[in-house]
């Protein structure tokens, strides 16, 4: 194995949507910090959905600084300040139709880590929108090859479609590894017995155990989630230079393109559609929403493109037939309906595709692979006993 675990020494930083829909990025980020001593961490960003800020990384910092004397007799911890001083705000809203808008503190910092004086690339470890991501390679495109990239997609991806499909279509030749569902099986499968389940694993190993297993445990009323924890065990337990070979994080499958497609009958579980819409010809603001499509997951905002033109990017996350309709200020769009029919992913789509993505990676698609419906799932939990000994052997640091 190699990995951060076997000596290897990676660059991090770590966007995150912590403290917005979804309190498991909060127990990542315990699990990120009892690691801290293995990685070179250059920054957290808050790149939210809903209320998350910078406020959620320092609040979870503050409980690690509550052990940190006790951490350092094992290692070499990262103090607090310093880990404080690297949380940067990122993006508070999701990027209109260009994919882009403004710099932010946290995009502005991405750039900055990479442009530092350092042979090795940096991971972008994004476990919510990729909103600062994106905006960082449009205002400074030169950092790309700098750059690894692991992507929790799924709902992640949902949220922020524009954004990613400005990456996709414009960065063809960046390294990403796009998860949409094998991160599942961290929590979902695998050997949950005994003192191996969910809750059952908070119980034993993390309550009564320092500051982080007392906040890890009131989060999830103690259940694991961690769905983005696997992109930190894909450092600690893999060779992150190939996403092809096997480890705590699963395999991923190299693709020649992941399409988007227009709306039509049919499409694909985790593929961008577009749906465009003609309408009148308006002095409307082209980063103001003009109308949201319902019917799926969450409201999907559509954007005007200008001489009578409106598109809407959308994407669902399960095999469903779905009734959608708009709701809008605009007379012409509002109430508009229609239907579609969403299937499950089909390998041939990604491989016979046009080589365009020259580094990028996405789930396996094999059933034999597959959790129920979460492709790929069963290549990480198959690991679940050891990398869950791992972290309990890191929980102890803290007594």
């Amino acid at each position: 194995m190699k990995g951060a675990l076997t000596g290897e020494r990676y660059r991090v930083i770590v966007s995150s949507d912590i403290g917005g829909t979804d309190p498991d990025d909060s127990q990542s980020m315990v699990h990120y910090l009892l690691y801290s001593d293995l990685f070179d961490t250059e920054g957290f960003i808050s790149s939210p959905m809903g209320k998350g800020r910078v406020d959620h990384f320092l609040e979870v910092i503050d409980e690690y600084e509550k052990d940190y004397h006790k951490l350092c007799r094992y290692a070499a911890y990262p103090k607090a300040e310093n880990l404080r001083a690297m949380v940067k705000q990122g993006a508070i809203d999701p990027a209109g139709d260009k994919g882009y808008a403004q710099p932010t503190e946290g995009s502005e910092w991405i750039i900055q880590c990479a442009k530092k004086e350092d042979p090795r690339p940096l991971y972008i470890l994004v476990w919510g929108l990729i909103e600062d991501l994106a905006q960082a390679l449009h205002d400074a495109p030169e950092i790309a090859p700098k750059l690894r990239v692991h992507f929790i997609g799924g709902f992640n991806k949902m949220c922020g479609l524009n954004a990613y499909e400005y990456v996709r279509r414009n960065f063809p030749d960046l390294w990403m590894i796009e998860d949409n569902s094998t991160y599942r099986g961290w929590f979902v499968g695998g050997d949950q017995s005994g003192d191996w389940g969910n809750h059952s694993f908070t119980m034993r190993y993390a309550k009564d155990h320092g500051a982080l297993g007392e906040y890890f445990t009131q989060l999830y009323e103690g259940t694991i989630k961690m769905g983005d924890t696997p992109t930190v065990s894909w450092l600690l337990g893999n060779d992150p230079t190939k996403p092809e070979e096997l480890g705590w994080a699963g395999r991923f499958v190299k693709v020649n393109d992941m399409p988007c497609v227009p709306l039509q009958d049919q499409i694909e579980v985790f593929q961008v559609a577009e749906l465009e819409l003609d309408g009148p010809a308006l002095d409307w603001p082209e980063e103001k929403p003009a109308f949201y499509l319902h019917g799926i997951d969450v409201p999907m905002p559509g954007y005007y493109l200008g001489n009578g033109k409106y598109r809407v990017r959308l994407m669902v996350r399960e095999p469903r037939k779905i009734s959608y309709y708009i709701v809008s200020e605009i007379p012409e769009l509002d109430g508009l309906k229609g239907e579609f029919s969403v299937i499950e992913e089909q390998m041939a789509t990604r491989v016979n595709a046009k080589p365009r993505l020259t580094q990028w990676w996405s789930d396996v698609l094999d059933s034999e692979y597959a959790e129920g419906i979460h492709k790929g799932a069963k290549l990480v939990n198959q690991y679940r006993r050891e990398f869950l000994e791992s972290f309990a052997e890191r929980f102890e640091r803290v007594l």
